[in-house]
């Protein structure tokens, strides 16, 4: 298996199967196909800057499945956590799961690992690799507190 590509933007490991990652270029994608990524879900909107224009098509040119779930940043929902859960419990195949910075993205395996009984430093360990809500000075932070709380309760 070729190694992790640590050049794409906020690149992280999960597991076997489970790659995540911010922005991607459409050499990225030609990499994720060599490390026999089989399902791309991308969590950002089309418009957010740095997002990658026809991803759906460059992910199709390479026979990679695709879903979209557009999370705004400052209003995530149940729904679209729900969508993403879905979709990445479909099957058994590798997938990657990326936004713009790796943050929606961390935030939404945060409540997918507590809800599948992961001890809750070890999901916030995991999460904090790319961002810290809690602590986050920006005004979107404690939106992303109470929604990533949801996994805890």
């Amino acid at each position: 298996m070729p190694e992790d590509p640590e050049h794409i933007v906020a690149w992280q490991r999960l597991d076997a199967r489970t790659t995540t990652s911010g922005r991607m270029t459409p050499e990225d994608v030609a990499v994720l196909a060599q490390l026999g990524v089989r399902h791309v879900i991308n969590l950002a909107l089309v418009d957010s800057p740095g997002a990658l224009a026809n991803e759906d098509a460059l992910i199709a040119e390479h026979g990679l499945r695709y879903t979209h779930i557009p999370v705004p940043f400052d209003a995530p929902t149940e729904a679209q956590y729900q969508a993403f859960r879905a979709a990445y419990e479909a099957n058994d195949e590798a997938v990657h799961v990326h936004c713009i910075m790796n943050w929606r993205v961390s935030a939404f395996f945060y409540r997918l690992n507590r809800e599948n009984g992961m001890a809750e430093e070890a999901a916030r360990a995991i999460m904090e690799q790319q961002w810290q809500p809690a602590t986050n000075q920006q005004k979107d932070g404690p939106t992303w507190a109470r929604f990533i709380a949801q996994g805890d309760s």
